[in-house]
């Protein structure tokens, strides 16, 4: 998988005279007390410090130092280690380097796969389609398991350069429709970290349904505004116009039907903990919809959203006039509103995320530092920088690099920790 060569600094490390480069690993199961003993014997030796690094994974220790070492005592050294480790259970190596250079690789991408099950042929098909384009794979590390599984990869692209890697993007778009597994791939660094306000859909994003269907059911016309809604959300009708062809068909209606609807709302799986977690790391959330203000307003209060733009149904004298009253929030009002949210929050366009399911979305996801399709149409996935295709709005957390560890520690240590049992349905939507 890491054929081609990775790019890493070429910066001399300072090593102090009279010493060489060498690499110490140790590893065995994971116990207290091995660390301190490793440095003891370190220290014994007179040995200078490059690099560390020490991970433990399902219970197994792994504990890897770059050291600068007195040649005379390299052999003392590898008996030291392994004479007092042997205790613990470790097993040690120490191997002397012809040069010394920095060799942390400098990677360029953050590859984020998710899926239920993510198997070993989806993870070699997708390290096969990265060298194909010349890019290395330095790291990999797991950041989810629940409600499905989501793997971390740390890249280095052979073109780092802006537009480098579009043929590489479209190639794991495509894969991601071939093996059924979502793939997302975003510029690493320190820009990658700075994300700070998230925008969100409403209506089959942020919630399960379709406001506006919900109210045409009680008007014995769900049916044909349902229709009206897809050939919107495609793209095949202009908004505006759809929408007051829609509302149109809630005129009479009685405002309590408002209340009735607003009761109803389902919110996505994932999408308290999404908005829980995000809040708690400083993000202002967002949510734009096409939808209607009234019956958005109670749940706006209950997230503790930071912004809400919506339609607005007029009412006369207790009922629906089947009328909207103000500017429509349509396609380009959308992206409007992300910029006026991200002036008003001190932050540049690159510190946004966006999210959405259709056509009217576009703008939104294209003008947002982080565009995200979710479970979306074909025209929004052509636009967006990344596309998720599972019912759980948890994963925009993962592709931002947060992962299930940190959310549940969190969670746990202000009580609002659960998991819900999944189904066998939700997860192999």
């Amino acid at each position: 998988m890491n054929s081609s060569t990775s790019l890493a600094s070429d910066i001399t490390v300072n090593l102090s005279p009279g010493l060489v480069p060498a690499v110490v690993i140790v590893s065995g199961a994971d116990r207290p007390g091995v660390s301190g003993a490793f440095f003891r014997v370190l220290a014994s030796h007179q040995v200078q410090l490059l690099d560390v690094e020490q991970s433990q994974f399902r219970g197994r220790l792994n504990l890897a130092s770059l050291i600068g070492v007195d040649p005379a005592r390299v052999e003392t050294l590898k008996e030291g280690l392994s004479e007092t480790l042997r205790g613990y259970g470790q097993s040690v190596s120490v191997e002397v380097q012809e040069t010394l250079h920095s060799t942390r690789p400098l990677s360029t991408h953050a590859v984020v796969v998710l899926g239920d099950p993510v198997t070993a042929s989806h993870v070699s098909r997708i390290g096969q389609t990265l060298a194909d384009y010349g890019a290395n794979i330095d790291t990999i590390r797991g950041i989810a398991d629940y409600p499905l599984t989501g793997l971390e990869l740390s890249v280095t692209v052979a073109d780092p350069t802006p537009g480098g890697g579009v043929a590489m993007r479209k190639a794991l778009a495509e894969l991601t429709r071939q093996i059924g597994v979502d793939i997302a791939i975003e510029r690493a660094g320190l820009q990658r970290r700075s994300k700070r306000l998230i925008c969100f859909d409403c209506d089959s994003t942020l919630i399960t349904g379709e406001v506006i269907e919900m109210l045409a059911a009680r008007a014995g016309r769900e049916a044909e505004v349902a229709e009206v809604t897809a050939r919107a959300m495609r793209g095949e009708l202009d908004f505006e116009e759809s929408l007051r062809e829609r509302v149109q068909a809630l005129a009479g209606l009685d405002a309590s039907v408002i209340d009735d609807v607003a009761a109803e709302i389902e919110l996505t799986p994932g999408a308290r903990t999404t908005i829980r977690t995000l809040k708690r790391m400083g993000y202002k959330a967002a949510v734009v919809s096409g939808g209607f203000i009234q019956v958005l307003e109670d749940l706006a209060q209950e997230l503790d959203l930071d912004y809400v733009r919506a339609n607005t149904l007029e009412i006369v004298d207790g009922k629906l006039t089947g009328r909207v009253v103000g500017k429509v929030v349509d396609r380009a009002a959308k992206a409007e509103f992300l910029s006026e949210f991200a002036a008003d929050s001190g932050l540049k366009m690159h510190q946004t995320v966006a999210v959405g399911d259709g056509a009217n979305d576009i703008d939104m996801l294209s003008a947002a530092g982080l565009g995200i399709a979710f479970n979306a149409k074909p025209a929004l996935r052509e636009v967006a920088d990344a596309s998720v295709n599972h019912p759980f709005l948890d994963e925009v957390l993962y592709i931002l690099g947060i992962s299930r560890t940190e959310i549940d520690n969190e969670d746990l240590s202000d009580g609002s920790f659960r998991r819900v049992p999944l189904t066998t349905s939700e997860t192999n939507t």
